[in-house]
């Protein structure tokens, strides 16, 4: 899991990354929750997803956004921040280029910025959104959303509140054979703070799910010729 400095929009990125020993390994990008919050690569649901992606095979990286930890820059209001995940999910593909999809997970913040660049994306082909902060950002850009997804969110969050993601989340249009599922963890706060075991178990549930689907419909596309 060595560190790499990635050239970002403001400066230099600093991340972690794990390879794949398999060429066409799918990719993980990981993002962190909010700068200014304390949000960082580090926060242990951050460094949860990262291991649940790395231990699948995936080639995954998880990041600083800019002005975090020994990243350059600054606090960008969300504009910076989706410029360095888009840099740097250029820099992994670049050492993965027959990686057969991408997936990105985010945890609050990075929720947010995740499920933007997968909007920009076409090679995204699924997400984790934990406690995406609904009640603080338009999610109207999902018009529709083109890729399936799980989101999980605490019933005890104080801070983006379930009813609130639910409510947003029920509006959301997506693209025909597209699905969302949501997740409630019972007494689970923001942080998921005595919680990451339960939501690790519906991350992992989900992916058990999603992924031979997402297996069987690249193989389609190509037999197809369809990308």
């Amino acid at each position: 899991m060595p560190d790499v400095i990635i050239p970002g929009p403001a400066g230099r990125l600093e991340g972690r990354y794990s390879p794949s020993e398999d060429e066409t390994a799918p990719i993980a990008l990981i993002l962190h929750a909010h700068p200014l919050g304390g949000g960082n690569m580090e926060n242990p649901t951050v460094d949860m997803m990262y291991d649940v992606f790395r231990k699948r095979g995936f080639a995954t990286l998880r990041f600083n956004f800019r002005g975090v930890g020994r990243s350059q820059g600054s606090y960008d209001q969300g504009q910076g921040e989706l410029a360095d995940a888009a840099t740097v999910l250029d820099w992994v593909q670049g050492y993965n280029s027959a990686a057969r999809f991408c997936w990105v997970a985010g945890h609050s913040f990075g929720a947010w910025i995740g499920m933007q660049l997968l909007m920009r994306r076409p090679e995204i082909a699924g997400f984790i959104s934990v406690a995406p902060p609904t009640n603080m950002y338009d999610f109207t850009f999902l018009a529709p959303c083109p890729a399936s997804g799980i989101i999980v969110h605490g019933s005890a969050d104080k801070i983006v509140p379930a009813d609130d993601v639910d409510r947003v989340m029920s509006k959301v249009r997506v693209q025909k054979g597209i699905e969302i599922k949501t997740e409630v963890v019972p007494d689970a706060n923001h942080l998921f703070s005595e919680h990451l075991e339960t939501l690790e178990g519906h991350i992992q549930s989900y992916l058990d799910e999603r992924l031979p689907l997402v297996e069987k419909e690249r193989s389609e596309r190509t037999i197809t010729g369809k990308r």
